[in-house]
């Protein structure tokens, strides 16, 4: 039996850890029969130790979503790998140290601009760096923390989730036509290198602990991926502009 992602080409960023989200998917796109390639940055041979534990060797390139010139070449380095692609994951989040921790009110516009920056606006700049190659059409999925709320100590990585969360809205109004679909996975904390930079996380993580309907494990960054899987498959054809929540269910529930 063929996997869902059978002949598909993804490119996936943000594989950082074996606890990241990203290496999950990459494991499980594999699994469910896609070629993968990997994008890394600032360190390109981190990702490259980490992808050897996936279970077919892939590609890593490096990739700084905030310079032109990496954005420009990716369409070639990735048609020379791949010759083309079916989806994108973008797995990209970061904020200054004074853009988080409860510094809400006294962060500088310049670190509100460089979370903006490599968490939103980078969503928008990945798609059209990939879209030449994408000439049957795609799927691009986001990761976001519900952007509804304000969270302890999340400050200001939360307008950055929020603005991610509409630039995926506007990508799927005008890449429709292309068939190309952009969604996000809203997930619920897991203790990745990104969460480990936010200061007093635990404070943010243990409301799942007495909220969450389903129990939720912070160490266990499968559930995420699958979703991320899903809907990088042709098993959601006509869903774009969605944000498809995995975080044990804590969304719909008041207190």
């Amino acid at each position: 039996m063929s996997g869902i992602l059978e002949g598909k080409r993804v490119l996936i960023t943000g594989v950082l850890t074996e606890a990241s989200i990203a290496f999950h998917t990459a494991k499980l796109a594999q699994e469910q029969g896609a070629e993968v390639i990997l994008t890394a940055f600032p360190r390109p041979t981190l990702t490259e130790r980490i992808a050897k534990k996936l279970p077919k060797p892939t590609k890593v390139i490096e990739l700084d979503v905030t310079n032109d010139e990496h954005l420009r070449r990716l369409a070639d380095v990735v048609g020379e790998e791949l010759g083309g692609l079916d989806g994108v994951v973008h797995s990209i989040g970061f904020a200054p140290q004074d853009a988080l921790g409860g510094n809400f009110l006294n962060t500088p516009f310049e670190s509100v601009a460089t979370a903006m920056h490599v968490s939103a606006f980078s969503l928008k700049s990945l798609t059209m760096a990939c879209l030449p190659l994408m000439q049957n059409g795609g799927s691009v999925v986001g990761l976001t923390f519900d952007a509804q709320y304000a969270w302890p100590q999340y400050d200001w990585m939360g307008p950055a989730k929020a603005a991610l969360e509409a630039t995926s809205r506007y990508l799927a109004r005008d890449l429709g036509k292309q068939n190309v679909r952009s969604n996000l996975i809203s997930a619920g904390p897991l203790g990745s290198m990104a969460a480990k930079s936010i200061p007093g996380f635990s404070d943010l993580a243990s409301v799942w602990d007495h909220r969450s309907p389903l129990e939720w494990n912070l160490s266990d960054p499968e559930p995420a991926g699958r979703g991320v899987v899903a809907l990088l498959s042709d098993w959601f054809p006509k869903t774009t502009g969605e944000i498809i929540h995995v975080d044990g269910g804590l969304h719909a529930i008041g207190a």
